[in-house]
């Protein structure tokens, strides 16, 4: 079936079992959020996004599951990065998603653009940047596996607003 990037990545967090998504909207997330009110994932919507990979960490040493923090690009981005810290200090499964500006725009210093995985990458076990829709469920897929293998930690994805935006098919079992 065809969904879009947005749909995709909600109806994947369901099938890997989450129930709970801690977040802050935003413009460059907007999309997810859209898609947020059809799917069946709960949204804990949080006063500041460095709260959210917090509330993230703390749901996955309290359930043994992985916890999900979600935020839009630039600043809402980087607000997220002392709650990654810790995750990977405590060695807790946690994926952080993140909006980032369309595909066509990175690296022009578009508004809000950051290279949230450039600055992740010492502090997370692996960070992707998905700018296809069609590369959403695997990606998310391999999060889930690396976050919570070997030594549990925080993964970060970083999807653009276009990849959001844009349909594709979606199998699960492909």
């Amino acid at each position: 079936m065809k969904l879009s990037g947005a749909d995709i990545l909600c109806e994947s967090l369901t099938r890997l079992g989450v129930r709970e998504i801690f977040g802050y909207p935003g413009g460059a997330i907007l999309p997810v959020y859209d898609a947020l009110g059809k799917s069946k994932l709960h949204h804990v919507l949080v006063r500041h996004e460095q709260g959210a990979t917090h509330m993230a960490d703390g749901y996955a040493r309290a359930s043994g599951g992985i916890g999900v923090a979600m935020a839009t690009s630039g600043p809402g981005a980087t607000n997220m990065v002392t709650g990654i810290a810790t995750a990977m200090l405590d060695s807790s499964p946690v994926v952080c998603i993140t909006g980032q500006v369309s595909s066509k725009v990175l690296g022009s210093d578009a508004f809000q653009e950051i290279d949230i995985t450039g600055i992740t990458m010492p502090i997370t076990k692996h960070n992707v940047v998905v700018t296809k829709a069609e590369d959403i469920a695997r990606t998310l897929r391999e999060a889930f596996l690396i976050a919570n293998g070997g030594r549990p930690g925080p993964v970060l994805v970083d999807i653009t607003k276009d990849a959001q935006q844009a349909s594709a098919e979606f199998n699960w079992e492909a």
